[in-house]
């Protein structure tokens, strides 16, 4: 059974960075694509970033590249998001999700909630002006 926790949440000041992570307990994290999501309040859950799973290939939502960085360590079943330059707009609850499929990493499948396996709990991050 896959779990996933997300950690790295909290209040941020506006301009500043945050780096969030995600732990993969189970077996096969590398076998797995990784991806992040936020939900704002009032929002829709919507997609920021997604990596294969060598880590090799990242695709980022728009409004968000430039400011989002996704990585993992294979060897500690872990996956980050780093955020610079917070905005108002980036207050949400941030959530890692993994998709077990060995399809072709796809944009197109990448940026879909519904493609994805399992959840983490979400992680609150707050950006303060």
């Amino acid at each position: 059974q896959v779990q996933l926790v997300e950690y790295g949440g909290g209040v941020a000041q506006a301009g500043g960075s945050l780096r969030l992570s995600c732990t993969f307990s189970g077996r096969g994290f590398s076998r797995h694509r990784m991806g992040w999501f936020r939900q704002a309040p009032g929002k829709e859950r919507e997609f920021v970033a997604a990596i294969s799973w060598a880590g090799v290939v990242t695709y980022y939502e728009d409004s968000v590249k430039g400011r989002c960085t996704i990585t993992r360590d294979n060897a500690a079943n872990t996956v980050y998001l780093l955020i610079d330059s917070l905005g108002p707009e980036d207050t949400a609850v941030y959530y890692c999700a993994a998709d077990r499929s060995p399809a072709t990493f796809d944009r197109s499948l990448a940026i879909l909630p519904t493609t994805y396996d399992y959840w983490g709990q979400g992680t609150q991050v707050t950006v303060s002006s």
